[in-house]
């Protein structure tokens, strides 16, 4: 398989240099690939359906988590990348939807559990007798957030996973110098795609991080590692950013890198201003991998396209923004639980559509809008990204999410969550936003919250904020 081999060549040609440093223990490339074959002897005696064994991996960062991840390929089965964040029932509806043979994670978990890999326990459920069938080239799955329904599970090739990986390299000019503090779950894109295989195949040291990423937190492993590139989530800037900090405590990093949820563009000025590090936004998709990435560019632009990337703005004119599609080297085959759904999704060309909308200017991307996200207010359409941009730029808006939400008679509405700043009050936004948008763009309905909730990402939680608005209007 291509992955297995692509480490075990890393292993070999980096054998003597330190490749991972985690809460756990740190661990040498020759070191991590002797520990991985072990685990894969132990996982090579999974009981399966067929012959490739379904292992869900659902852990925090460590070592361990690589060792497992590791071993899973170098046995010949197929890694189930969670979210370490999933609560149990969703796990065990991912288990029974994906008919997962195995499910190793770092929880307490009543059930046919049995110790596995250190600090790692293996759960055994009944295969459900549904078995969707696994592409021949699938090498790794991964899922789509799922903060509106049930989690899509993605197929990717060892091709596909590999292609990220070099063009990320590539893109973004990473060398075996790089230290890479991640602060990201390693199932989720941003991490996958920038932090594991793209560091092992420059011969990159990959300092992972688990936990709670408060601001203080991770200062203090900044000081102690003293990394290169810092990976984390939009939440992570903007909790730096209200706490304040000096440039000494990041005078190792070179850039930050940032993506999951949008970036505020005050977050990333005020970031910049406080620790004299650029932070580099990357655009991706999870159907599609990294697409752009950028350090130099506008607070608008989300810069040019990474290596094997193709984006075209379908539909823009001088006065008008399109509808963005995207092609790259590290596309997904497919939805596993849900067959022919992403194919559905791809034209004759390969590109697929990511329901952006947005332009290129001078060849870099700038994002506008959701075109599959309107909201419709009396036959007018209404885009959240818009009314957000508007409501962030109040003074004294700390944060805010703009969707729709049904009024008292049951017509979509423009509803707006807000954090404010002491001494603002929500009647205050609203009017200070009639000056920048159509009457029918301005929130009709307003919460305001100590804290918008969200995912591990920093996307926020949808069906959470929608019931804020369920004792009727503001």
């Amino acid at each position: 398989m291509i992955l297995a081999a692509e480490f075990a060549r890393c292993a070999d040609r980096y054998a003597h240099r330190p490749a991972l440093s985690g809460p756990d223990s740190p661990i040498g490339f020759r070191a991590l690939h002797e520990r991985s074959l072990r685990a894969a002897e132990w996982l090579s005696g999974t009981r399966a359906v067929d012959d490739r064994p379904r292992i869900g991996l659902a852990a925090r960062n460590s070592t361990t988590w690589v060792t497992a991840y590791l071993g899973i390929l170098h046995a010949g089965a197929v890694p189930f990348l969670v979210d370490a964040s999933a609560g149990d029932s969703e796990l065990a509806r991912i288990h029974e939807d994906c008919s997962l043979d195995l499910v190793l994670h770092d929880r307490d978990t009543a059930g046919d559990t049995i110790p596995a890999l250190p600090g790692l326990t293996a759960t055994y459920r009944r295969i459900a007798e549904r078995r969707h069938p696994l592409h021949p080239d699938t090498e790794v799955c991964r899922f789509t957030s799922g903060t509106t329904g049930k989690p899509n599970c993605l197929e990717f090739s060892g091709r596909a996973v590999r292609a990220a990986a070099e063009n990320w390299a590539v893109g973004t000019s990473m060398t075996a110098d790089d230290r890479v503090l991640c602060c990201a779950g390693l199932s989720n894109g941003l991490a996958f795609n920038t932090s594991l295989l793209s560091s092992f195949l420059v011969g990159a040291q990959l300092l992972l991080s688990h936990g709670l990423p408060t601001s203080g937190r991770i200062r203090r492993l900044v000081a102690e590692a003293r990394p290169t590139r810092l990976v984390a989530f939009p939440a992570l800037y903007d909790s730096f950013v209200r706490t304040g900090g000096g440039r000494t405590d990041f005078a190792s990093v070179h850039v930050a890198i940032s993506s999951g949820a949008p970036l505020r563009a005050d977050t990333k000025k005020g970031f910049t201003e406080l620790t004299g590090v650029p932070i580099g936004n990357y655009y991706g998709v999870a159907e599609a991998g990294p697409l752009t990435y950028s350090t130099v560019t506008s607070a608008q632009s989300l810069g040019r396209p990474l290596p094997g990337v193709d984006i075209q703005t379908r539909g823009a004119t001088a006065d008008q923004d399109g509808a963005v599609h995207v092609r790259s080297a590290s596309m997904a085959t497919r939805y596993l639980n849900a067959p022919g759904l992403l194919e559905s999704r791809i034209d004759e060309g390969g590109h697929y559509g990511t329901g952006d909308r947005g332009r290129l200017e001078d060849g870099e991307l700038v994002l506008t809008g959701r075109s599959n996200r309107m909201i419709n207010v009396g036959g007018r359409k209404v885009d959240p990204v818009e009314v957000t941009n508007a409501v962030n730029a109040v003074p004294g808006v700390e944060q805010a999410v703009v969707l729709e939400v049904p009024d008292q008679h049951g017509e979509p509405a423009v509803a707006a969550v807000l954090v404010l700043c002491d001494g603002l009050d929500a009647g205050e936004v609203r009017l200070r936003m009639r000056d920048n948008l159509a009457a029918h763009k301005v929130p009709t309905l307003i919460r305001v919250v100590d804290a918008i909730p969200t995912t591990v990402i920093g996307k926020p939680v949808l069906h959470e904020l929608r019931s804020l608005f369920d004792a009727g209007p503001s």
